[in-house]
């Protein structure tokens, strides 16, 4: 991916989101050619020079200081994931690709001990991912709460291509347009971690031209952290499920993160994960039926 490119797109896409309003500004009225901040008024408001700034959004974040990273937080009122991802374009323009290749890898297969305590997990559905969205490994539960994603063709199912490029997404969560706004927003957050990683830019290229929807949101520049939240689904068998999810990082993993999901207690969700959990469970953990006694 090309670093200036995406310093530059991210910085422009953020300070046009901020009014003079919004940043403390007096707004003297005329007519404004830019729809959020001018240069200008961001170099005042991080107590940088113009000039200076305006290299910054040209994409030259070579040797930037952490304390002015943090004055362009500020400016431009970014979030959580924002500011991470500042960082991280930061970060890989003072990275060369050589330097890049000599750090640790993400994890790119699934140690036996994750997969088994994945299997443990009987009463919560719970799948493993990496940053391009690689579903690495699930366990019985998970497979059958999120069985159209597992019934792709793809031997390594992967959620952004299930959500822009099969028809059974739409159907399948029920929110679909604000998932596949996040989605777009993790991709892109990856894509500042490692813009190194040849698997992720040839999915966005494959998504980019596939996908109409994919391409004009990938143009946003959003990001976001993905921790906890709510997903609303449509499953074929049992019908609609809420599931409040947590997602996790697998320290030892570099990369990889747990997604694990729970139904509040005594809901119609709740009934269904029980169902399809009598459904996947081993033979032995199967509950016995016992004849009904004669009056």
């Amino acid at each position: 991916m090309d670093s200036r490119a995406e310093i530059r797109d991210f910085l422009t896409t953020r300070r046009a989101k901020v009014t003079p309003e919004l940043a403390g500004l007096p707004n003297y009225g005329g007519r404004r050619r830019v729809s959020g901040l001018r240069r200008e008024e961001v170099a005042l408001l991080a107590g940088v020079s113009v000039d200076y700034y305006t290299r910054l959004e040209r994409g030259n974040l070579t040797g930037v200081s952490d304390g002015v990273l943090e004055a362009l937080v500020r400016a431009l009122q970014l979030d959580d994931a924002e500011r991470a991802h500042l960082f991280d374009l930061a970060r890989a323009a003072n990275t060369t690709a050589a330097t890049a290749r000599g750090r640790r890898r993400p994890t790119s297969q699934l140690r036996p001990v994750v997969q088994r305590l994945l299997d443990a997990m009987t009463m919560a559905p719970a799948y493993v991912r990496n940053g391009r969205l690689d579903v690495l490994g699930a366990n019985p539960l998970g497979r059958a709460v999120f069985a159209p994603l597992f019934d792709t063709a793809a031997a390594t199912p992967n959620i952004a291509r299930f959500i822009f490029l099969h028809p059974a997404s739409q159907e399948f969560y029920r929110d679909w347009e604000n998932l596949a706004g996040d989605t777009v927003a993790l991709l892109r957050a990856e894509a500042g971690r490692d813009p190194y990683d040849r698997a992720l830019t040839d999915l966005i290229g494959e998504l980019s031209t596939r996908s109409d929807v994919f391409r004009t949101w990938w143009a946003v520049h959003n990001v976001r952290l993905h921790r906890s939240g709510v997903k609303h689904l449509h499953h074929p068998e049992v019908g609609d499920l809420t599931l409040a999810y947590e997602s996790l990082d697998l320290t030892t993993d570099v990369g990889l993160r747990l997604n694990a999901y729970t139904a509040e207690p005594g809901s119609p969700s709740q009934d269904a994960l029980d169902l399809l959990a009598s459904w996947t469970a081993a033979p032995h953990e199967r509950p016995v039926a016992r004849p009904i006694p004669e009056a």
